[in-house]
């Protein structure tokens, strides 16, 4: 088996991956983007195909008021009694405090919990809350019948490490009980920041992977064996058996937080997360992915690369451009969107109010924490351009609707439709932008007459481009303005604040009056782009 290209498309990170017979089964985070948790399948590990969205109703998953990069953390799929099981964090809280100007408590909340099925693509059961002692949990059977749940632990302490290690506990997988004491099982290496165990039985040694040095440019894949489930755990002699630390022309960074499958010819493969950066900066607008590489048992016992330098590979193949066109004429949101936190979708938007089109109800504003009305898919190339057409006739100026670029509530461009104090429809662009404590810009608006609008946004790597026509034109109107497309980044931020998510393009819409007023959306176009985009415009085509 061999993958074409090592960047598994589609993917969110924070990969977990489980086989059963023939089958490949791939768990990834969503933090606040709701359904939680994706998850693929493959029977090569090179064609896969997004199956499952498990958590769908509010008694599993109630995002709602979470902060941006919260909710849903490193999920963990596995399979034991003929049922599959789902582990996931549900983050409400990340923040710090200080006490003049030094670092005091860490204070953040983690609530983990457990789901199962009989089938991968079913009705998942209703969660069990297990702890919230830290995040990353995950589930490792023994061969002895006995099931185990593993997580970091938070140590929110001043001037203690706030990442205390891992930490096992034993777990009825009839009920969810935990039975007995947690133990403390591995304190991590000198990298520090240990998280995302997964714990593996391979010829009489526990073998104990875990993410280590940050999710940024340290990051790595780092393991430790035992002949004892508790310990004491050695590390690997080599260091880290796989990361992009050091590395600064590596095409793959931040590498690390990985997961093994077997297949049945006894070949080992590895997921894992990774990013990869603009050519010109160091910043990576596609956000968190997850890559795949094979690995080797050496005669020693422990794992490495196939060469034996801890080197993601980067591999080389040709990524097939996507180039989808969504009609909304089903009455079921198509699989490549999402909403952001509530588990109420039809508070947001409808496909059978209009038939043929997806009606946004005017929400909250654009940043908003618990209920906006934004639909969006992932970025996945560093030159797409994105187009819609909407129907929306706002009353004032507290109601708009259109195009969103958005990363979070503190980094978006948003072009959209509104009204000026005398009625008049107009168009303009909204921006946030990351810098210092963060500011919000508002473009010159450009009046605009009545009737359906094209809205399209064309991204070349750094450079955005607003356009748009009148439905019943032909002629594309450029905005003059080039926004930047870097800050859609983990990398651009305002300080102190979680970004993991990576850069999403879709359709929104707002009443701040409270009145709901909605859009429709007649579709919503994706299209990648091999060459410069900048040329497209000049000509005016996509």
């Amino acid at each position: 088996m061999t993958p074409r290209n090592p960047i598994l498309r589609g993917f969110n990170p924070d990969p977990s991956i489980v086989r059963v017979d023939a089958d490949y089964y791939v768990a990834t985070s969503t933090f606040e983007w709701y359904p939680g948790v994706l998850i693929h399948h493959s029977r090569d590990l090179t064609n896969w195909q997004l199956i499952g969205r498990p958590l769908i109703r509010a008694s599993q998953l109630d995002m709602r008021g979470n902060p941006d990069s919260c909710g849903v953390w490193a999920p963990d799929l596995s399979y034991a009694d003929d049922r599959f099981h789902l582990i996931y964090t549900d983050v409400k809280r990340y923040g710090q405090t200080t006490v003049d100007g030094a670092s005091g408590a860490s204070l953040r909340d983690f609530h983990n919990y457990w789901v199962s099925c009989d089938r991968i693509d079913g009705d998942w059961s209703d969660p069990v809350h297990l702890n919230s002692s830290g995040f990353d949990p995950a589930l490792f059977h023994d061969d002895d019948g006995r099931s185990w749940l593993l997580n970091m632990l938070w140590d929110h302490r001043p001037g203690r490490g706030r990442f205390a290690g891992i930490v096992a506990q034993e777990m009825d997988l009839r009920s969810g009980a935990l039975l007995g004491d947690r133990r403390l099982i591995f304190e991590g290496t000198a990298l520090g920041f240990t998280e995302g165990p997964h714990l593996y039985k391979r010829d009489g040694w526990y073998h104990l992977i875990v993410a280590e040095g940050g999710t940024e440019r340290n990051h790595a894949v780092v393991m430790a064996r035992s002949r004892s489930l508790f310990g004491p755990y050695e590390a690997h002699p080599d260091g880290p058996v796989l990361t992009a630390m050091g590395k600064p022309d590596a095409a793959l960074q931040r590498t690390g937080h990985g997961d093994l499958v077997e297949t049945p010819q006894g070949e080992t493969w590895m997921v894992y997360l990774c990013g990869r950066p603009l050519p010109s900066s160091d910043r990576c607008v596609l956000g968190r992915e997850t890559a795949i590489q094979p690995m080797c048992w050496g005669d020693d016992g422990w794992l490495r690369t196939v060469d034996g330098s801890a080197n993601p590979d980067s591999g080389g193949g040709r990524e097939t451009p996507v180039d989808e066109r969504h009609d909304f004429d089903r009455v079921d949101l198509p699989a490549a969107f999402q909403w952001l936190r509530t588990p109420y979708p039809d508070q947001l938007f409808s496909l059978t109010e209009r038939p043929g089109h997806l009606r946004l109800y005017g929400r909250e504003t654009i940043g908003s924490h618990f209920t906006q009305a934004l639909v969006a898919r992932r970025q996945q190339a560093f030159r797409y351009s994105a187009e819609t057409k909407v129907d929306f006739d706002p009353r004032h100026f507290q109601q708009a609707a259109g195009l969103v670029c958005y990363y979070n509530s503190t980094k978006f461009h948003y072009l959209h439709i509104t009204a000026d104090d005398d009625g008049q429809r107009q168009i303009q662009v909204l921006s946030a932008i990351p810098s210092g404590q963060g500011s919000t810009l508002l473009s010159a608006p450009v009046r605009i007459g009545a009737g359906a609008v094209v809205l399209r946004v064309q991204v070349d790597h750094e450079a955005l481009r607003f356009d748009y026509r009148l439905a019943e034109s032909a002629d594309w109107c450029w905005l003059p303005e080039t926004f930047d497309a870097s800050i859609l980044s983990d990398e651009a931020t305002v300080p102190g604040l979680p970004n993991f998510t990576g850069a999403f393009v879709g359709m929104a819409c707002q009443d701040l009056s409270g009145a709901g007023h909605p859009a429709d959306f007649a579709y919503f176009q994706y299209r990648e782009h091999d060459r410069d985009i900048g040329n497209a415009q000049t000509r005016g085509d996509t």
